[in-house]
């Protein structure tokens, strides 16, 4: 399997303030890496090295050949009410993703149009073209952002939180669609649900400060612990349950 990029002994800070530290990675093609962590972490912040919206201090970041062009990466952040706000339809948001080799929406061609219109299709969102965001609900307007994420074909997606602003009955069709996409993309996922995307994932990054890497989407609460990840465990059964850490 080929590698689509690897951390070198990579550090990041903020204003001196270091938040990764001596970071080794390596994404490949087809990973689903599910990245958990304490909030302050460095979840996000792994996700803006990646993009380039961060340098880093230390070590360096190795990109595929694959990964250096336009639209191989494709990106949802975190998602708020804010976001509805803007006046634009449903097909504007999505062929916003294009804009990176597409400076101006005007300038698109009729295939990326057509493009476009595949990709509403194939979320669901079908005779919402011209709606507003305004419009739609919470699980209409995080297909729309993805969309926008995946509309270049990207060789590699990173999504964080996505579950935060997804409404209850489109949950699992979205963490499906993932699973789909994960047959032509890598993804990496940012979540605080461990319970959720432990279905889903394939293996984990556990990141705080430090990153460990666990390679299965099996994770226990010693090895959060091992890992330094004091995050909150919830696993699945025939009565859903949460395993808490023991009481002194």
């Amino acid at each position: 399997m080929s590698y689509l990029l690897e951390m070198n002994s990579l550090s990041a800070s903020y204003d001196n303030n270091v938040v990764l530290e001596d970071v080794n990675f390596t994404v490949s093609e087809n990973d689903f890496i599910g990245v958990i962590g304490p909030n302050g972490g460095g979840k996000t912040t792994l996700l803006k090295v990646i993009l380039g919206l961060i340098e880093p201090v230390n070590g360096k970041i190795i990109f595929n050949n694959d990964l250096i062009n336009g639209n191989s990466i494709g990106y949802l952040p975190q998602i708020s009410t804010g976001d509805a706000n803007y006046p634009v339809t449903v097909t504007d948001v999505i062929l916003s993703g294009m804009m990176i080799r597409k400076k101006i929406i005007s300038r698109m061609s009729a295939v990326d149009k057509k493009k476009a219109h595949e990709i509403i299709s194939e979320l669901g969102l079908s005779g919402m073209e011209n709606s507003s965001l305004t419009e739609l609900s919470g699980g209409q307007l995080q297909r729309v952002f993805l969309g926008r994420a995946i509309i270049g074909n990207p060789k590699l997606l990173l999504l964080d939180e996505p579950g935060n602003f997804v409404d209850s009955t489109f949950e699992n069709d979205f963490y499906e669609k993932l699973k789909e996409l994960n047959n032509r993309m890598a993804i990496l996922m940012v979540s605080h649900d461990i319970g959720m995307i432990s279905a889903h994932v394939k293996s984990y990054a556990c990141v705080n400060r430090k990153l460990h890497y666990h390679p299965s989407s099996e994770i226990s609460n010693e090895q959060l612990l091992a890992y330094g990840c004091p995050i909150q465990l919830i696993t699945h059964g025939e009565v859903p349950h949460t395993v808490l850490k023991s009481h002194s």
